[in-house]
């Protein structure tokens, strides 16, 4: 008589995490390749991201408030600006050409686009957590 297993016993289940576990390494791979002004600018995104990651906080909305995530980043623009200092400024204006707006502008829309990476990982974790396997 020949003896078969059941499906279920076929494909073990832990091969199911390690897209989550590859796709983690990935992200902080690349991470790691940024520009040293976005690398300036990220743990100050992490830790807004951090203070209001919370039940019901509206960056799970399906679709966030416009004006709370503009607000989220002019918080991160005057932390980042308080914390940088002359010398880091100057050399903002040699590597970057143009006057104190336009390097203004251009800090704020990093600060825009690693804040709305950040959350989008954040929203994806946790739509990936809810996930069931059993």
């Amino acid at each position: 008589m020949e003896y078969r297993l059941p499906y279920y016993m076929t494909y073990p289940m832990p091969l199911a995490y390690d897209d989550e576990k590859i796709d983690r390494r990935d992200f902080e791979y690349m991470k790691s390749m940024y520009p040293d002004l976005a690398k300036k600018i990220l743990p100050h995104v992490e830790a807004e991201c951090e203070r209001m990651e919370y039940e019901g906080s509206m960056i799970y909305d399906e679709y966030p408030d416009q004006l709370q995530l503009r607000m989220m980043c002019s918080r991160i623009y005057n932390q980042v600006m308080q914390t940088s200092d002359r010398k880091e400024e100057a050399e903002l204006q040699m590597q970057y050409y143009g006057g104190a707006r336009e390097r203004e502008q251009l800090v704020r829309e990093l600060v825009q686009v690693l804040l709305f990476q950040e959350l989008y990982k954040r929203r994806c974790d946790k739509r990936h957590c809810r996930r069931k396997f059993y």
